[in-house]
């Protein structure tokens, strides 16, 4: 079953910043029923939401009315562009490399700074040396900064003239084998039931807005999770039947599908809570 955290985000990320920025608690109960979450676990996760400074309330009358942060706002914005803007950049030879020696002490920054160079596309070629194929010298300095390490870390910008095939150095620091069953498995499971939408919408069948609703809801929670997986390499270092093209392809054309009638049905719960 989804998280309470995880339903919100998807849908603050989806639906509700782009159409008011804000929804009552009672809108988020009814919602977020359809995927079997209780009243009490997702008045705590809003809570708990709150105290992590993504969320934010007004209150009205007796109603309580939930809008993201600033902080909220940044974790959705970097969530939406890994997921619908995809590098396509030719690999021109070099590697950005970072290397940190973080102390013991500050360890739990040690940890999300290796989070977050895995989610921004690095990968480990040692236990303290990441590497990727894009310049992303910016980015690691702001995360550096925001973690208060910015003395524990150094950058460089690297030519790769080693006698070593370049994807041999690639399958050492991602597991890319791991990443294509992931791609796999999402296509095997999510091909059919777009054939299958498609044929009762050309059929002319009526179908409901509810179900669009849900089935676009789970298909954007289960995609957003690859991005995150995928270092999204050049063409060049990666496999011959790499299957990344052909899952986002699907997404596509499966999302735009159902947003109309989900977005109908977002619109009139929302009407009535």
């Amino acid at each position: 079953m989804i998280s309470p955290r995880a339903a919100m985000l998807t849908l603050y990320g989806d639906y509700i910043r782009y159409r008011g920025g804000e929804i009552g608690i009672g809108t988020l109960i009814k919602l977020l029923g359809n995927f079997g979450l209780s009243e009490q676990s997702i008045r705590s996760a809003v809570s708990r939401m709150c105290r992590a400074d993504l969320l934010k309330v007004r209150h009205k009358g007796t109603g309580s009315y939930y809008s993201l942060t600033e902080e909220g706002h940044s974790l959705l914005a970097k969530g939406t562009q890994r997921i619908f803007v995809r590098k396509n950049n030719q690999w021109d030879g070099s590697w950005n490399i970072v290397i940190y020696s973080v102390p013991e002490l500050r360890r739990e920054a040690r940890d999300r700074l290796r989070l977050e160079l895995s989610w921004m596309g690095y990968g480990p070629l040692s236990n303290a040396t990441w590497i990727s194929p894009y310049d992303l010298t910016k980015e690691v300095e702001d995360l550096a900064e925001r973690l208060q390490i910015k003395e524990c870390i150094r950058v460089f910008q690297a030519k790769h003239q080693d006698f070593t095939d370049p994807k041999k150095i690639v399958s050492r620091c991602w597991d890319l084998d791991r990443i294509h069953k992931r791609y796999a498995d999402f296509i095997a499971k999510y091909r059919p039931k777009l054939e299958y939408h498609l044929k009762r919408l050309q059929a002319g069948e009526n179908v409901k807005p509810s179900e669009c609703f849900v089935e676009r809801f789970n298909l954007i929670h289960e995609y957003r999770k690859l991005p995150f997986l995928d270092p999204d390499l050049p063409q060049e270092l990666l496999p011959e039947n790499w299957l990344r093209p052909q899952a986002a392809a699907l997404f596509d054309e499966y999302h735009g599908l159902l947003t109309e009638k989900a977005n109908e049905y977002f619109d009139s719960v929302s009407k009535n809570y």
